[in-house]
């Protein structure tokens, strides 16, 4: 049958039916098989409504396969500010009838529960059940003012930061505030250093750091600008770290609409330059 069921199967389904509205919706013979008084009406009043959800199936269906409609994100407001809000223009010049809505939020997002398309975050891949693709490294600098600088001095291994003001960023999810890391002696050391700033998110820290609150240690791409124009000056780079990633997170791709796949694959080809030129501004900002 063109359903997939078997006529014993449509039967019993029919006779369940007539059991549970107390009525008889078929005449029944050896030779035929024919509509009651009931049958006919219960047929003409569930027609239009069986045929509309036709209709709807067809069209959830079919959005599968469209590249136009709405992807929902989600990442940290660093990176989502810095790394994907770029990428949106580029993906909407190949797929005019794409929209998005982004969330930036710091906390880790679940996907189901806030039906989000993909998601984006830094630090470790998602240990739930999704499917998760590393986009680059972040290479962390610690790096102040030149403001700073001129009054507090310049420290040159990771013991002087002692001695120094420095900020801080607290994990949003946990609300511990991060030490810094290092690379010292071929190992990656972690130094709890004295914040007279905490923030929990690194747009505010960088824009102390820029203000002359202290010294800080922020991710490469989001100061490519500051190191290039000398409103940063990098500090004890040999101990330059490049451990933690970004990811990028969704569901299995079975039943993902078009859109949303076509979507995964442009960011993945088009946003690892950016996180791969972070040595290149560190080193450029070193030659000034």
């Amino acid at each position: 049958m063109e359903a997939g069921l078997t006529p014993q199967a449509v039967s019993k389904a029919v006779r369940q039916l007539e059991e549970h509205l107390g009525v008889r919706l078929f005449h029944r013979t050896t030779r035929s098989l024919s509509l009651t008084d009931d049958g006919t009406r219960l047929f003409e009043l569930a027609n239009p409504g069986l045929r509309l959800l036709d209709e709807a199936l067809e069209q959830v269906q079919s959005s599968r396969l469209e590249v136009d409609g709405l992807i929902r994100l989600v990442a940290p407001t660093s990176i989502g500010n810095a790394i994907i809000v770029p990428l949106l223009q580029g993906f909407q010049q190949l797929y005019p009838g794409a929209h998005f809505d982004l969330q930036l939020d710091d906390h880790f997002t679940d996907l189901v529960e806030n039906k989000i398309d993909v998601g984006f975050r830094a630090g470790s891949p998602p240990e739930r059940n999704l499917v998760s693709r590393k986009l680059g490294e972040i290479t962390l600098l610690t790096c102040a003012s030149p403001a700073y600088l001129a009054q507090h001095g310049t420290p040159k291994r990771v013991a002087d930061l002692a001695g120094h003001r420095c900020t801080g960023f607290r994990q949003p999810n946990t609300g511990r505030l991060l030490p810094w890391e290092f690379h010292v002696d071929g190992a990656t050391v972690y130094q709890d250093v004295p914040a007279v700033a905490s923030f929990n998110t690194v747009e505010g820290e960088l824009m102390a750091v820029l203000s002359g609150v202290g010294i800080g240690q922020v991710p490469v791409f989001m100061i490519e600008r500051e190191l290039a124009s000398g409103a940063l000056v990098p500090l004890m780079t040999p101990t330059i770290t490049v451990n933690n990633g970004v990811f990028m997170y969704y569901q299995q791709r079975t039943q993902m609409p078009l859109r949303v796949r076509h979507f995964i694959d442009y960011v993945a080809e088009h946003a690892p330059p950016r996180l791969q030129g972070q040595r290149r501004a560190v080193n450029a900002a070193k030659a000034r």
